[in-house]
């Protein structure tokens, strides 16, 4: 006979894919290789999300944070 207090056991919630150093292109949802901004003087800050190549202003410049380097490294790595 089975126990009527034993809850069922479900499965693990799928995990969310780890974050990557660059935040995603706000016009397409996709995760960039690169970012490239500008800015001039009295103007906003102009990011481009590379290779998509969307566009976007924003009023304050970036925060740049150093990340350390992934495990598997890069393709390009010597």
């Amino acid at each position: 006979m089975r126990d009527p207090h034993v809850t069922p056991l479900a499965a693990a919630p799928v995990r969310p894919p780890e974050p990557g150093p660059l935040p995603c292109c706000p016009v397409c949802g996709d995760v960039p290789e690169r970012i490239s901004w500008r800015q001039r003087p009295g103007e906003p800050v102009l990011l481009v999300f590379d290779p998509c190549g969307h566009r976007r202003s924003t009023p304050a410049p970036p925060v740049l944070a150093v990340t350390p380097p992934r495990a598997h490294g890069h393709a390009d790595a010597g």
